[in-house]
């Protein structure tokens, strides 16, 4: 029999009170805040952001193709489980879904705030804030918690208190405030990661090159939206991150999985022909042994990925909802999955839908 499904990617919406009523009182006339624009509906308005954040697409899970527009969504009408515990309970259950790993909406956006001081601040107030709601039902609500990574001190620091609150993992921005992740000074930030058994979540649209950059029709810059997350992949395995932190678990979220065997290939192609002339990190094994053993990747709809299994690590896939973003799955995660999941074995799939996710979360 099918074990309970835990989706490995979903989402809150933040309220309008989460930042202002939470964040460092030096910083509250500058907390991010929602305002109701004529054209665009309930908008969050963060300072230092060229642009407001529009809700449309943040909660638009079970609407149409044709419904769905970035502009137009007012808080009110929005699925009440983003904020609210208790109707996530019930959103959950319309999903047949039993758990859910929960990662922010608005502060996806913050990731790529220029001032990484404010960054901390509004992170800070929104772990506050997730607390209370993971509070609700914390066998449910699996919170993971975010970092600005101001500094390796600064990022250790909220390890800790990410750890203390009860986050089982911790949501990173697509760039550090000091160098890239493959700097050997981050090495006691990742010894503390390991440590405190918190893995780092990298999800897309979290960097400052992910906002929908490209050539040709608007729609085809959708399609390079999973290029941050594999950037990072790449940076933490060729730069050798996973030779000096083997114990180290990294998540690679929303960017799909059918990808992973052609990448890993890539990846082992360059450091076999092409590593002495574009020098990488030291590396003991082939970059696809360390991709396999220390990266988890989450999907929802990406088909792909249960036909390709067996040239992945069906250990480290995760399958996800994505409630109640606009790509999500709800609420007919159930059709779907038994339609994607025809050719696996019950085993395969408790793996991808329960255990994987269980054991790296340490869930019942």
């Amino acid at each position: 029999m099918l074990k309970p499904i835990i989706s490995a990617d979903s989402h809150v919406t933040e309220p309008p009170g989460t930042y202002i009523d939470r964040i460092d009182h030096k910083y509250k006339d500058r907390a991010p805040r929602m305002v109701r624009d004529q054209k665009l509906g309930d908008v969050f308005v963060v300072d230092g952001m060229n642009r407001p954040l529009a809700l449309g697409l943040v909660a638009a899970a079970g609407k149409s193709a044709e419904e769905l527009a970035i502009g137009g969504g007012k808080f009110e009408e929005m699925h009440r489980g983003g904020w609210d515990p208790k109707a996530r309970m019930a959103e959950q259950d319309r999903d047949g879904i039993s758990a859910e790993v929960l990662y922010a909406s608005v502060g996806m956006f913050l990731c790529s705030h220029p001032d990484f001081d404010y960054k901390k601040a509004c992170f800070d107030a929104y772990n506050l804030w997730l607390a209370e709601y993971c509070a609700a039902s914390p066998s449910r609500l699996i919170g993971v918690g975010q970092t600005a990574m101001t500094s390796v001190e600064g990022g250790i620091e909220d390890l800790r208190k990410i750890k203390a609150l009860g986050f089982r993992g911790v949501m990173m921005p697509g760039e550090p405030a000091v160098s890239d992740y493959d700097d050997l000074i981050y090495a006691p930030f990742y010894e503390a990661a390991v440590a405190l058994d918190l893995p780092l979540s990298f999800h897309i649209l979290t960097g400052k090159q992910d906002r929908f950059s490209g050539r040709g029709p608007r729609l085809n810059s959708f399609l390079s939206i999973v290029r941050g997350c594999q950037d990072i992949m790449g940076t933490f395995v060729l730069g050798g991150v996973f030779e000096r932190h083997p114990k180290l678990k990294v998540v690679c979220v929303e960017a799909d999985a059918g990808w992973v065997p052609h990448y890993i290939y890539r990846m082992d192609h360059a450091y076999k022909r092409h590593r002495y002339w574009l020098p990488a990190g030291t590396l003991s094994k082939m970059p696809s042994e360390y991709f396999l053993e220390n990266i988890y990747t989450t999907f929802q709809d990406d088909w792909v990925a249960f036909k390709v299994k067996d040239l992945c690590n069906i250990r480290r896939l995760l399958w996800a909802n994505d409630f109640p973003h606009s790509d999500s799955t709800w609420p007919h995660s159930q059709e779907l999955l038994r339609e994607h999941g025809r050719g696996l074995t019950e085993h395969e799939l408790n793996l991808i839908l329960h255990d994987n996710v269980a054991e790296l979360y340490h869930l019942s």
